[in-house]
């Protein structure tokens, strides 16, 4: 083994050591932050998210794993009036207001030409010739992939101290002309972004058990 692979080999085995002596308390209360006890939020509190939170948003949420190191999502965070004003003739009704309210409103999108990257990003390899060759992959594939980055993006925000609020609710074509009119990236879902009023909590409601959805075979 050379020196780097086993330099990169003792930073995982240690990291994964260093969580697994966690006092039981305190990864409690990690796991609470990111997904036992956080809430989805439709109401936001008067605090604007900076930039500067922003761009550590995304370079902590781009370090989840996609296929092939893809990393298909493209995100618009539209933070102004003006920005909101090109989302609101997309959205419904009823989603509206949450988007106005909200400090940041992060758009998830998804390149259609994401393989153009791969030669940098997953170098071992032609993994762009498959999709080139088989242009019916490409869709399924960045609209999968993009979804599990959106779901980094909200898992990061919550352990910035974030909240969060994802939501559909809005017409994919003319969110498309508003914000890519002229790319090859397309919409996916949104997620509102801020500082949630935790007393416009309503109670939480049920998840299924696991015998409701998983099977052992």
């Amino acid at each position: 083994m050379d020196e780097k692979k086993r330099m990169l080999v003792e930073q995982v085995v240690g990291l994964r050591q260093r969580f697994a002596a966690l006092e039981p308390e305190a990864l409690r209360l990690a796991l609470a932050g990111l997904l036992t006890e956080a809430r989805s939020h439709k109401m936001w509190l008067a605090r604007p998210v900076e930039d500067s939170v922003l761009h550590e948003l995304y370079e902590l949420m781009k370090w989840g794993p996609t296929s092939a190191n893809s990393s298909p999502a493209r995100i618009v965070f539209v933070r102004t009036a003006a920005g909101k004003a090109r989302l609101v003739p997309a959205l419904d009704a009823g989603n509206v207001a949450k988007v106005r309210e909200a400090p940041v409103t992060a758009v998830i999108g998804y390149d259609t030409r994401f393989f153009d990257l791969l030669p940098r990003l997953f170098p071992m390899g032609d993994h762009a010739a498959h999709f080139r060759a088989h242009p019916e992959s490409v869709e399924p594939y960045a609209l999968r992939n993009s979804s599990l980055q959106g779901a980094w993006l909200i898992i990061a925000a919550r352990a910035l101290g974030l909240d969060v609020g994802p939501m559909s609710g809005f017409d994919n074509a003319r969110l498309d002309h508003a914000l890519f009119a002229g790319t090859t990236v397309k919409s996916n879902f949104i997620v509102n972004i801020g500082y949630g009023d935790p007393a416009a909590v309503p109670p939480r409601l049920e998840r299924l058990a696991f015998e409701d959805v998983c099977t052992l075979i």
